[in-house]
């Protein structure tokens, strides 16, 4: 069975592996590497590979530094132009990502998206050691820390080190004679 392509003269190109169509010919060269795994950018620091050109040129900007984008309000500058535009979001005060079951509303559609899993329950990732559901990636690989030993966070004074940042920050302050706040 053939697969179906919107013709029409707007999206003539056609993947062969699925329904997807598109206008140009190299952006359906690019998709068709979704199936392949064919990554032909490489970067000559790292060697880590991208399908993209323009993905291997934001990247090679974490080795030279280079943050071209700037916020012309504050002046904090970004790699990239993406990052710059939700940056100004804190300025303009926009949350143009609403949630349609509270309204409440966000400034990063990732945001928005994990913040919807709180309505429906979802946990779409789940520790492979214990099998503990969490809602956000980052949740789940901080958590993974436990099983395999994992501790980041060291003290430069005594050495100790924690597998949670907020708990090497609290530790901290036992060096400075401070006390921990208890709420």
């Amino acid at each position: 069975m053939g697969h179906k392509c919107s013709r029409g003269g707007e999206r003539p190109y056609c993947c062969d592996v699925c329904t997807k169509s598109f206008t140009l010919k190299n952006n359906l060269i690019t998709h068709k590497r979704s199936h392949s795994g064919e990554r032909p950018y490489c970067c000559d620091v790292c060697s880590k590979t991208f399908t993209r050109k323009s993905h291997l040129v934001i990247h090679q900007r974490i080795h030279s530094g280079e943050r071209p984008y700037c916020c012309d309000v504050c002046n904090k500058t970004f790699s990239q132009k993406s990052h710059m535009i939700c940056h100004q979001r804190v300025h303009s005060g926009e949350l143009p990502y609403c949630c349609d079951v509270c309204t409440k509303s966000f400034t990063l559609k990732n945001n928005l998206t994990t913040h919807k899993r709180s309505h429906s329950g979802e946990r779409p990732y789940c520790c492979d050691v214990c099998n503990k559901t969490f809602i956000q990636k980052c949740h789940m690989l901080k958590h993974q820390r436990v099983h395999c030993g994992e501790r980041p966070y060291c003290c430069d004074v005594c050495n100790k080190a924690f597998i949670h940042k907020s708990h090497f920050v609290i530790h901290q302050r036992i060096h400075i004679g401070e006390r921990p706040i208890l709420l």
